[in-house]
């Protein structure tokens, strides 16, 4: 597990408003799906990123997350591993305070990059489990 302060962890869930899930599937069965309806039933904005889907949870869905046209505090990342430098170069573009890789989702040398750039990184924890224990 690889994280920063759980401060910082509560702090960041309890200013975000637009979480950003990237790889989000439109199946009610995937993990993805679960975790977001979740997050979105506890009054967080969603923004469905994944070329595959047209959207998901009544949502529209976005190709990548440079097309998204509001303001983005947390990019939630459902992707493999090597998907995510590609990912967090889009996220220091638009300057995004937080990304967020959920459980068996790591990069290293990306999340270094994305730390070098300011953005506060949560590595291998899932954002469910973390917003329910600070919000009982």
């Amino acid at each position: 597990m690889t994280t920063s302060s759980t401060d910082q962890i509560a702090d960041i869930l309890n200013s975000a408003k637009t979480i950003a899930v990237v790889g989000l599937s439109s199946s009610p069965i995937r993990p993805s799906y679960g975790v977001t309806a979740y997050m979105q039933l506890h009054g967080y904005r969603i923004v469905p990123v994944n070329p595959s889907i047209n959207g998901a949870l009544g949502e529209k869905s976005y190709p990548t997350l440079l097309d998204v046209p509001e303001k983005i505090d947390i990019v939630n990342i459902f992707r493999r591993p090597e998907f995510v430098p590609d990912i967090v170069d889009q996220a220091i573009q638009l300057s995004v305070p937080c990304i967020w890789m959920q459980e068996e989702v790591e990069h290293q040398a990306a999340a270094d990059k994305a730390r070098k750039a300011g953005i506060f990184v949560v590595m291998n924890q899932c954002i469910l489990k973390e917003h329910r224990k600070r919000h009982r």
